[in-house]
């Protein structure tokens, strides 16, 4: 079993639960909350990302990408401590009941809906494998500011309003969940620059360098912290203490990569995405404590 957890990467996992809780407390903004819809978004948004991570580990092992002693998460397949047909098995396994788990969200969003979960689940697979691996090609950052950030923002949102909002509160919140999430993916590269190198894995960081991609990393951290404090611009002014703290913080982590290597940087990664998470926790709290007139407007259908 505990060969399965690191499979699933669980120091990641914030990453796509962020993406739920922000698009939810654009929902309660925006006067409309309901907690069935919101529950099964976090459940597919998770189940997307652990199908994805079991995607990456079997095909990167597949292509013979991976090798024994890598850095960073510990590969099962690889180290031969899982089977690559059952990693294969629980790669389609974990995708089919997350698709299932998806479908049920048609009750609030309508049939429609069919296309925004075919691009998700072709976006779990194509991350690794396909005849163009999006993080093969540098495209990964791109994939994950769209995948991790406004997919699962507006359409969280949307099942719970039913109202597809695309305001600048809506899309700035979505532009700075998807290029905090970016950077944990970032460090996961920055880390694995020599072993993604030494296979011909064209990762950004392969592509552009460290140097750049820990600007890269800071400047999307700052760009962040602009997006949500124009985002709570209509809330109290003390609200941007929060994202002041938030930058704070970033800055720690930004110095911690560009002065480790190796190992060093999980921690990194981990933090990286656990300050996504409070990030995405304080939006909740601010909404709902400044916002108690939307009491009304919650559901639980």
């Amino acid at each position: 079993m505990k060969e399965w957890i690191e499979a699933m990467r669980l120091r990641t996992l914030p990453v796509s639960i962020a993406g739920v809780l922000a698009g939810t407390a654009c929902a309660i903004y925006h006067h409309g909350f309901s907690v069935a819809p919101a529950i099964i978004c976090l459940f597919f948004a998770v189940g997307a990302q652990i199908t994805s991570n079991f995607a990456n580990e079997y095909y990167d092992y597949k292509n013979g990408i991976d090798k024994k002693g890598r850095e960073g998460f510990r590969r099962g397949v690889t180290e031969g401590d899982i089977t690559p047909e059952k990693m294969k098995r629980a790669t389609f396994l974990t995708l089919l009941i997350t698709i299932l788990i998806g479908c049920s969200l048609i009750i609030w969003g309508g049939w429609w809906l069919i296309f925004v979960g075919i691009a998700v689940a072709i976006f779990a697979l194509a991350y690794s494998t396909g005849p163009y691996p999006l993080s093969h090609h540098g495209l990964g950052e791109i994939a994950v500011i769209i995948f991790f950030g406004f997919v699962p923002v507006v359409f969280t949102e949307y099942v719970q309003t039913r109202f597809l909002f695309l305001d600048s509160t809506t899309l700035l919140t979505a532009a700075a969940i998807g290029l905090m999430a970016a950077n944990v993916l970032i460090v996961n590269n920055y880390r694995d620059m020599e072993d993604d190198k030494a296979v011909n894995k064209k990762t950004s960081v392969v592509i552009l360098g460290r140097k750049i991609m820990a600007g890269i990393y800071y400047f999307n951290g700052v760009l962040s912290a602009i997006f949500l404090a124009m985002a709570s611009s209509a809330l109290p002014f003390w609200v941007s203490a929060g994202w002041l703290t938030y930058l704070c913080v970033h800055t720690i982590l930004w110095n911690k990569l560009k002065n480790n290597r190796g190992l060093e940087l999980n921690k990194v990664l981990k933090n990286t995405s656990i300050l996504l998470f409070f990030v995405s926790a304080y939006l909740i709290f601010i909404v709902a404590c400044l916002k108690p007139d939307t009491s009304g407007y919650i559901y639980f259908s």
